[in-house]
């Protein structure tokens, strides 16, 4: 299933402000900014997609290479100027006038005046500390303390560094610090066939195997026109789905477990275990790797409908007993609430721009296969930890069903029409939109001629809902963070990219 529509146009950076305010007037949403270091310039493309018709639109800017520079859009688009921020760290491109230019992803070692992400960064030089401490706003008042937390954590999350200000228990602001791990993920696409980048694709973040590796195929087929069979997408659909399943089961089992209800999450580890399995069963990898593959799926069985059902009912009785616990509730209740308003302002997705009353899902604005009767879209409008976990309770119902639906006459097997017959005559790019359990991923690619990737720019929803968590634990006391930070689970490893 295509896009009804799509448009490139090349554009000067002047126009640049008006033409994104006009998209952005018509209800579309800023996905994606990718940075490019040609042989003569660097060049930036900015993605907008919008619903009702399904919309693609790309604005391309070709900047000059000794000063590179643009107009920030950070006063019209929040994530703008997060995109224009980790541009300036990575390729030395500067939003000019923007309202808060501090480093985003850089941090104080990384030598001044090298960009990694530009094709003649070379290998990094001496580290030292050229850039000082990070420039933390310091919040003063009567009884006001800081609280460092991280970036070194117990257990096996990534680093992230967290300083509250914090006045007795009550939070009045918190600052995440992340991209302590730069990976070069992305500069790690580059010169690979797209077959032997898609393990990159399926590691990005390694709960997300099927969203992320599912983003890149079809971006690479979206490039060379590649058309995925109807079976071979159903089948795509459907290990969305069994990844949503085993995640948001371990998520409610977690969030119950914050709130000293280990024994329930004790249960939902049950569920989970059982899930895992049957991931192995349907693709040999209990993550669901090898299952996305170029041009089609590959699956080694199907799923029984009932066996899913049946544990999806398991999973929603265990989710009304967590709620029927008082102190369960009285946990989750009001707790780190994220108005509508703010949701839809930071641009977030997933089951936290549902949980705040914001109907969006990629799997029905941005479909492709038909997954109706049986999808529905779950929100909430209370935005605090409780709705949060109501609408992942309620999505495994939604996704169980889907299965059900997906698994009707389908055949275990590969489905594919990978190699294409040739590889592109000149440079081809293309978009993947796909809703992951976390929310919607979005990667973009472009191939040479020769058929090898030369820039992937790769979005995880993490990116658009980090900036939300501080906002929402504004006069949360800080015992209650461990619990809003499972309610939002932002992945560490899809931001430091």
């Amino acid at each position: 299933m295509t896009s009804d529509e799509r448009s490139t146009t090349d554009i000067d950076a002047a126009a640049l402000p008006e033409r994104a305010a006009a998209l952005l007037d018509r209800g579309d949403r800023l996905a994606l900014v990718a940075a490019h270091h040609d042989p003569d310039a660097l060049r930036v493309v900015y993605l907008f997609t919008g619903t009702s018709p399904d919309r693609r639109t790309e604005l391309q800017l070709r900047l000059d290479p000794d000063r590179p520079a643009l107009p920030s859009l950070a006063g019209i688009s929040f994530p703008a100027g997060r995109f224009e921020r980790e541009m300036r760290d990575l390729y030395g491109i500067v939003p000019e006038d923007h309202p808060l230019p501090r480093r985003l992803v850089r941090h104080h070692h990384w030598p001044k005046g090298w960009y990694p992400m530009r094709a003649d960064a070379g290998p990094p030089p001496e580290f030292g500390d050229p850039e000082g401490p990070y420039p933390f706003v310091t919040v003063e008042g009567p009884g006001v303390y800081e609280i460092p937390v991280g970036p070194v954590h117990a257990g096996m999350i990534g680093p992230g560094h967290f300083r509250f200000s914090a006045v007795g228990e009550s939070i009045l602001k918190l600052k995440a610090r992340l991209w302590f791990v730069h990976r070069g993920l992305e500069k790690l696409f580059h010169g690979r066939l797209p077959n032997d980048a898609l393990p990159l694709a399926e590691r990005v973040s390694g709960d997300t195997t099927v969203g992320h590796a599912l983003a890149f195929c079809t971006a690479v087929e979206d490039a060379l026109g590649i058309e995925v069979s109807p079976g071979a997408r159903r089948m795509r659909a459907m290990l969305l789905e069994l990844e949503r399943l085993y995640n948001h089961v371990t998520d409610l089992g977690a969030l119950c477990n914050d709130v000293g209800y280990s024994i329930m999450n004790a249960q939902f580890g049950r569920i989970r275990e059982s899930l895992l399995r049957l991931n192995a069963e349907v693709t040999g990898h209990r993550l669901l790797r090898g299952g996305v593959v170029l041009g089609g799926a590959a699956l080694r069985t199907i799923p029984a409908p009932d066996r899913l059902t049946a544990i999806a009912e398991d999973a929603a009785e265990l989710a009304r007993l967590a709620l029927s616990h008082t102190v369960v509730a009285d946990r989750f209740t009001g707790t780190a609430e994220l108005p509508a308003q703010a949701a839809r302002d930071l641009g977030t997705l997933g089951y936290v721009a549902r949980a705040s009353g914001l109907d969006t899902d990629a799997r029905r604005d941005h479909p492709s296969t038909d997954l109706r009767p049986s999808l529905r879209v779950v929100t909430r409008t209370t935005g605090d930890v409780l709705a949060r976990f109501e609408v992942r309770a309620e999505e495994i119902a939604v996704s169980a069903a889907l299965v059900g639906d997906l698994a009707y006459g389908m055949s275990p097997g590969v489905v594919t029409y990978w190699p294409p017959l040739s590889p592109p005559a000149t440079p081809v790019s293309g978009v993947g939109i796909v809703e992951g359990w976390r929310g919607t991923i979005v990667h973009r690619v472009e191939l040479a001629p020769d058929g090898t990737v030369t820039r992937t720019k790769i979005v995880d929803p993490s990116f658009f809902n980090g900036p939300a968590l501080p906002i929402a634990l504004t006069g949360v006391i800080v015992p209650d963070f461990p619990l809003v930070n499972k309610s939002f689970n932002l992945s560490y490893a899809g931001n430091d990219l």
